[in-house]
């Protein structure tokens, strides 16, 4: 007999072990039945929801590729970028007060030259005096630095790994390619800190690869505001609760949550959490599940479950 987490949870609160038939027996805090600790998290979103879900890049220099696509795209347009993706796939926009959702789509691969950049680590003891630092070039140039460094002094496991191929950081977006990388910084020495720790010498060379072709277009889902609404109800509000529809336990457990943020409590769980955890549709997370949002008393929050053993 397999049970489900929210019956483990419950049967996890009695006191005597009850003997299932063909089930092993549940002794809270026993080797097999460690405790953990479930804490849940609920912040708060300022914004109307409709603003709240909309896509605007920012105004910095990672931003131009979003800008330039919006700016072809809307209303009816397409747009083609080889080796990155210039927008988030499937976020909402606005133009002329209609609402629109982007998409990406491959329509092909071109051969083309591009820019690789390695480093090579310098002893300490190698590195020339005043050697720049990663801080002092340009915003463009010292992120792909750092994406290196990481890289580096991980042996690869970095976070940042899926950004390079191979060793190398390929050149791609146009702040790339404008940027020094591409002049007068190949071959030359860069420190991540004033003191010459973690030096390195900066390849930049030209190669050619397959780079693919992506296509972004926007397509239109709603006319009006209110429209539009209903969508995002339907596509990004996880939960609905309504106060008068939550036993009396629940709501103002509920309520508790909201006024603290988070939330723990160690198992066995009391049963208003484990109905609230149920009401938010958490009774199946294993260690954690964040991201979600919550309609409740017309405002909407951002929540998630965490799950880890009591030390």
């Amino acid at each position: 007999m397999v049970l489900d987490r929210r019956t483990a949870l419950l049967l996890a609160g009695t006191t005597v072990a009850t003997a299932l038939a063909g089930c092993a027996s549940i002794t809270p805090g026993s080797s097999t039945n460690p405790k953990q600790e479930y804490s849940l998290s609920l912040d708060r979103i300022e914004q109307p929801l409709v603003e709240y879900v909309l896509y605007q890049p920012g105004e910095g220099v990672y931003d131009q590729p979003a800008h330039r696509a919006l700016s072809v795209i809307l209303p009816d347009g397409r747009h083609t970028t080889y080796g990155y993706k210039p927008l988030p796939e499937d976020a909402y926009v606005a133009h002329d007060e209609r609402y629109y959702q982007t998409k990406i789509v491959v329509t092909g691969e071109q051969r083309m030259e591009r820019p690789f950049v390695r480093v090579t680590p310098i002893p300490e003891d190698q590195v020339p005096e005043d050697v720049p630092t990663v801080d002092s070039l340009a915003q463009p140039v010292g992120r792909v630095i750092k994406i290196l460094h990481s890289y580096t002094v991980t042996n690869g496991e970095s976070g940042s790994a899926d950004l390079l191929r191979d060793d190398a950081y390929v050149l791609r977006r146009p702040y790339e390619l404008s940027s020094r990388l591409t002049d007068d910084l190949g071959g030359q020495i860069v420190a991540m800190d004033s003191d010459g720790h973690w030096a390195y010498r900066i390849d930049v060379s030209t190669e050619h690869l397959y780079e693919s072709a992506y296509t972004t277009l926007a397509i239109e889902v709603a006319a009006t505001t209110d429209a539009f609404r209903d969508i995002v109800f339907a596509a990004r509000v996880d939960s609905r609760l309504d106060p008068a529809e939550l036993d009396t336990p629940v709501q103002q457990l509920l309520e508790q949550v909201i006024a603290r943020d988070t939330y723990r409590e160690t198992t066995p769980l009391s049963t208003e959490y484990t109905n609230l955890i149920d009401a938010l549709d958490l009774e199946h997370v294993e260690t954690a599940s964040t991201g979600h949002h919550l309609w409740y008393d017309d405002t909407l929050y951002r929540y998630g479950l965490y799950i880890n053993d009591e030390n």
